[in-house]
């Protein structure tokens, strides 16, 4: 597959939720992370960590996961299935990395640095296409949980904006669909 023009790869990029074994070496990790540093940051406050969840953290999310999960579900055998699936699920990804704010006290820095990561974030998604990888962003209540903060080591004064699911894809899923552009434009005189 060639290398994809930068409007290719935003056209191909889907949340891919398999992936092959593949293993996702530090180099190629450490290279992504890199490209989200060239995000737009109207301060160079540079507010990013990125966590890189290796086998142990991601059984201990996997843990943490699958108990949010289970609270949902009233069998306790078939709650106890999706403990254990949520953390053969982690355990089996390639790649998880977790994208971290540093948190200013500036409301108007914070949300600022916010968008900041999140376009990091994009860089390494549409990176990792042209590589022939993918990725899954995860976001959620659980990223906030003490559990995980403290298991993922996330510190006061940081958020975790995200965990992001990284290998070669089993399968791509067909695009959803998306309304036409024309119906989310408003001009103005």
């Amino acid at each position: 597959m060639g290398t994809p023009s930068v409007p290719h790869a935003i056209q191909l990029r889907r949340s891919i939720k398999s992936f092959t074994s593949r293993a996702i070496t530090r180099e190629e990790i450490e290279e992504l992370l890199g490209l989200a540093l060239l995000a737009p940051n109207h301060r160079m406050t540079q507010p990013w960590e990125f966590i890189v969840l290796g086998p142990e953290a991601r059984r201990a999310y996997g843990r943490i996961k699958g108990e949010s999960r289970a609270r949902k579900v009233d069998d306790p055998e078939a709650a106890e299935a999706v403990r254990r699936k949520t953390v053969a699920q982690m355990e089996a990804l390639p790649a998880m990395v977790g994208f971290v704010q540093r948190l200013d006290a500036d409301p108007e820095i914070r949300e600022e640095d916010f968008a900041t990561v999140y376009m990091g974030m994009q860089n390494v998604l549409l990176a990792a296409v042209e590589r022939g990888l993918g990725t899954h962003v995860k976001t959620g209540k659980v990223l906030d949980a003490p559990e995980t903060r403290g298991a993922l080591g996330i510190r006061e004064g940081e958020r975790l904006v995200a965990l992001v699911h990284l290998g070669e894809p089993q399968e791509i899923p067909d695009a959803k669909p998306r309304e036409p552009v024309a119906t989310r434009i408003r001009h103005l005189p």
